[in-house]
């Protein structure tokens, strides 16, 4: 085998090694199963326990999430929040907004634990209260992250975090000649948040890469 191939393959085996260093649980295997059903594509299991994890850390109460993930990340979300926490959930989908409904049941979360908010995220973000929330996760329309940035900062409070899926978009974004219209969105998004000196931000090259960021004002 050729060097550069055996360099490849051992970061395979060792970011292989990271997604599955916390295996899911019935209630997430079958929700994740249930995303791909439907052509979903919730956060893979390493990013869903960074979220849990930025949740736990700041303990959270009142999250925001766009794109529901068929329930993955809700319920990596809802395990990180504190007891009394409450998840939005925004998805344009009906059907995604149901089976994640189901998933949370199965996960053991009572009905009032996750208010769900069915419509196009630009459309429902400018109804919620400004600075009321403790962390928003991002996963819905690629070429919509950097409005989803402007909003997550005014919904946020100070301390606040916000989080962005698919950061390197199938390693797409890391090379320059690659300019289709998601790719070219979410690395203006990585180049936005780097810039932003309200912001202390992470990139983490987990699952499809997870973008995050503290709020500092």
């Amino acid at each position: 085998m050729h060097p550069k191939e055996e360099v490849i393959d051992a970061v395979k085996a060792t970011l292989a090694y990271v997604d599955q260093y916390l295996p899911e649980d019935e209630p997430l295997r079958e929700a994740r199963q249930r995303g791909i059903d439907v052509g979903a594509t919730p956060i893979g299991p390493a990013g869903g326990a960074v979220l849990r994890f930025l949740a736990a850390a700041i303990s959270a109460r009142t999250v925001v999430e766009i794109g529901s993930g068929c329930g993955v990340s809700g319920i990596w979300l809802l395990r990180g929040m504190r007891p009394d926490g409450v998840l939005t959930s925004v998805d344009v989908e009906p059907e995604n907004q149901r089976l994640a409904r189901e998933a949370y049941a199965a996960a053991g979360f009572p009905t009032s634990r996750a208010r769900m908010i069915a419509g196009r995220a630009l459309d429902v973000l400018p109804r919620l209260t400004d600075g009321a929330y403790d962390m928003v996760f991002c996963d819905a329309v690629k070429q919509e992250y950097p409005e989803y940035l402007g909003e997550a900062l005014r919904l946020l409070r100070p301390g606040g975090v916000v989080a962005f899926d698919n950061a390197l978009w199938h390693d797409r974004v890391a090379d320059p000649a690659n300019r289709d219209p998601d790719t070219v969105a979410i690395r203006s998004l990585g180049r936005m948040v780097r810039e932003d000196d309200r912001l202390f931000p992470l990139l983490l090259p987990v699952g499809d890469g997870l973008l995050a960021a503290v709020k500092s004002r």
